[in-house]
């Protein structure tokens, strides 16, 4: 009998016993409870943060931008075409922000040059990395950044003669001899605004000269990039010689290594 009642309290007290951990209950119940906390490890933490997305800009794919802190793209698709799309971008603490753009651009008539190929007179507007000289225009200065000179009468043009001393220079040709044929800097609306693209520098004979960022006709240019004379403004407004501006032109392939 006392064997009996002793079996019995034990009984009782398996029934009413707690599970490890607090809960209470046993059979399936205790085993799927167990099976829940052998699985913990595995799930991550509640305060787990999902991996940062990419914050990389089309400016890092771009060859020449060095140690600029403002970037234009002129990107054309292939090589024969006479449009391109200007894209500016600045670079602040966290990397590159798009400031304008997309636009329409015009450049050479006969597109983009391959890169060390820009020839004078050939139509072809450069490939390549470059920095800004100075700024122009018919019109009067509307707040460039760059150092700004006014075009004051016709006598202001460009020495485009490779065999001239002052090849690829502004020249007043009341005071100076600019060459043969120069490009004549006095032209509205196309010079209304413009920006020197400092493109041979160096002034090497017959490699190209006279390449501006100016107001576009409508049409294709001999070299330059163009666009509206309000855009033209607004990037005239912003282009920071402190900031170390190049323009990077070309097709996708060229620009892109």
């Amino acid at each position: 009998m006392r064997r009996v009642l002793l079996l019995a309290a034990a009984v009782s007290l398996a029934l009413v016993a707690p599970a490890c951990g607090g809960g209470g209950g046993g059979g399936q119940a205790g085993t799927a409870a167990a099976t829940r906390a052998s699985r913990a490890p595995d799930s991550a933490p509640a305060d787990a943060q999902p991996a940062a997305p990419s914050t990389r800009s089309p400016v890092d794919e771009l060859f020449g931008v060095g140690s600029a802190e403002q970037v234009i793209s002129v990107i054309a698709d292939q090589y024969d075409q006479s449009t391109a799309t200007l894209t500016a971008y600045e670079r602040d603490g966290t990397g590159w922000e798009q400031v304008f753009g997309p636009w329409n651009a015009n450049i050479g008539a006969k597109g983009f040059a391959p890169p060390d190929e820009k020839r004078e007179g050939d139509d072809r507007t450069p490939s390549g990395a470059y920095g800004f000289d100075f700024a122009f225009g018919v019109l009067a200065d509307p707040g460039a950044k760059l150092p700004f000179r006014p075009v004051v009468s016709s006598a202001i043009v460009w020495d485009d003669d490779p065999a001239s001393a002052r090849y690829n220079q502004w020249v007043d040709s009341s005071e100076q001899s600019a060459g043969n044929d120069p490009e004549p800097m006095y032209n509205t609306p196309a010079y209304n605004y413009g920006a020197v693209i400092d493109y041979n520098a160096a002034r090497t004979p017959g490699l190209g000269s006279a390449i501006f960022l100016h107001v576009t006709k409508d049409g294709p240019t001999a070299g330059c990039v163009a666009v509206a004379q309000d855009r033209l403004v607004e990037l005239l407004r912003w282009i920071d010689p402190a900031r170390k501006p190049r323009i990077i032109m070309g097709t996708r392939a060229a620009v892109t290594p």
